[in-house]
């Protein structure tokens, strides 16, 4: 549970000092008044680009000095800072314990966040790019190391790309990078799939309850040979696809094997997938599967992770909008939630805040 939060030209946030005091609280206001803002400093106190995804340069307050903080203390003690860096707008660095940590994995180690933001209502609708990074935000909050996997990937295939472009590329270096390829490719899919296979028993386990039961799947060329092979094989064989795959790949600019070609799955009990679902039934998923993520965080590290609801409520008839409150008391994990009105939060149990002009306002 948060202590004290502090916000330092951040976005709206000239200078912000909250000291809240409880595990559930909902914030408040009009369009604008800074509810999100206050919702993505939270979210970057973990690595990654928050829940914005937003370049750094982009949260630095307008009119402000150019540098930006958040800093947060924790109820075990442990203290989290984070900040724009003095090497240019669109780095960062973090403060762990008024420390400058080695790696970013330290303080991941330390601290897990999720969240759930109006942008994923179009989850299941939208391309699958966007289903890989919210299933790698679910992997990294359990395993921090798998951004070094994919980040890995990545640079090695943009290596390929750029000597695919070459009229003479040297054979050697393209088997090199084609190996770096195949095996950060075959852990990121075996992360995925691990990750897969424990929030689906968690989720039966009833996690998420009442929320509609649903199942992950992977849609993954890797992750089929993995579920009939060993790694080291799966490993081989990409490297040979990947190699006779130069003519082709040289013409579309980009590998036609990797976890870039995976996609997320999701549908409910029977069956259905949830594309094919109502707008109000996706949501209920995507809470349920939020839900059970929480559940398989605290269960797996200890503590429960930080969670993080922007507008949870849009979408969710008055039955669904007790079963969250439900949930959440059930499953005591600090939650920060934000809303245009605090009216439809009245069966929940926290604290109420109104939001303006840059101010944290405790209800009257």
């Amino acid at each position: 549970m948060i202590v004290s939060l502090s916000l330092t030209d951040f976005r709206s946030y000239a200078a912000l000092r909250f000291a809240p005091g409880e595990r559930r609280l909902v914030f408040a206001g009009p369009n604008g008044a800074g509810k999100t803002n206050l919702l993505e400093a939270l979210s970057l106190l973990v690595p990654g680009r928050g829940l914005r995804g937003a370049p750094g340069a982009a949260l630095a307050r307008r009119g402000g000095a150019g540098r930006w903080a958040v800093a947060a203390r924790f109820a075990d003690g442990l203290e989290i800072g984070t900040g724009g860096a003095a090497q240019g707008p669109d780095r960062r660095e973090f403060r762990l314990n008024g420390v400058k940590p080695r790696t970013q994995s330290e303080v991941a180690e330390q601290l897990a966040a999720v969240w759930l933001t109006p942008q994923m209502d179009r989850l299941f609708t939208d391309s699958a790019s966007g289903r890989r990074r919210f299933l790698d935000r679910l992997v990294v909050a359990l395993e921090p190391f798998h951004a070094r996997q994919i980040a890995a990937f990545e640079n090695a295939a943009a290596q390929r790309n750029r000597l695919l472009g070459e009229a003479r590329a040297d054979a050697r270096w393209l088997a090199g990078l084609e190996d770096a390829m195949a095996r950060h490719a075959v852990a990121a899919t075996a992360a995925r799939l691990a990750l897969i296979a424990r929030l689906n028993a968690t989720l039966a386990a009833g996690a998420a309850a009442p929320f509609p039961l649903v199942r992950l799947a992977l849609d993954c060329l890797i992750g089929a040979r993995l579920g009939a092979a060993p790694a080291l094989d799966v490993e081989d064989w990409l490297r040979g696809a990947l190699a006779a795959s130069r003519a082709t790949d040289a013409q579309a600019r980009r590998a036609g094997y990797g976890p870039h070609r995976t996609d997320l799955l999701m549908a409910d009990a029977e069956g259905q997938p949830a594309a094919l679902a109502s707008t109000g039934q996706q949501k209920a998923m995507l809470l349920g599967t939020i839900l059970g993520h929480a559940a398989l965080i605290a269960a797996a590290r200890g503590q429960p992770p930080l969670l993080l609801l922007d507008e949870p409520l849009v979408h969710l008839d008055i039955a669904r909008r007790r079963a969250l409150f439900a949930a959440l008391a059930g499953a005591d994990v600090p939650a920060w939630m934000t809303g245009t009105d605090l009216e439809p939060f009245a069966g929940c149990a926290a604290a109420r805040y109104m939001i303006r002009e840059g101010e944290i306002l405790a209800e009257a």
